[in-house]
Parts: structure tokens; sequence; C-alpha cells
């Protein structure tokens, strides 16, 4: 379904905000934070310390919208 546009008005003006402010927050305290939790563990830096089995250039390839399955889900229960 869908919201109507006042209730995401009115949630977005008083969620972000809060969001917003404890990302903030957060953001302060990461290096202490980081200092005390595997600080040479920075795998976004680092790629050879990733957990994630990478892939091979090999098995991507680009598809295109209208190459793309259709999926009915008309039938399909909510």
């Amino acid at each position: 379904g869908s919201l109507p546009k006042w209730v995401v008005n009115r949630v977005s003006q008083i969620l972000a905000p809060k969001a917003m402010k404890q990302l903030y927050r957060a953001g302060l305290r990461y290096p202490e934070w980081k200092r005390h939790h595997d600080p040479w563990y920075k795998p976004w830096v680092y790629p050879e310390q990733s957990s994630v089995p990478s892939l091979s250039l090999a098995e991507l390839s680009l598809q295109r919208a209208d190459s793309l399955e259709c999926v009915d889900e008309a039938g399909l229960p909510e």
C-alpha cells in the first residue's frame, strides 16, 4: 500500500532530524569505539581483509530492463 503524502511529510519532519542527530552523535563517538574494537580491521580500505567472497568480472553481465523476465504476482496472497 501507500501512505498519504501528509503522513510521509509529517513523519519525515519528526523522524528525519532525530535520525540525523543520532547518526551525528554516533559518528562523533566512532573513533573512540574503533580504538577498542579491532582498530586494524578496515575491509573498506584493505579488501584482502573482507570475508565476503568476491565475484570475478566474467560472472557479471549488464541487464537491460526490457530483457528482464516479467513476473506476474497478481495471484499471490499479500
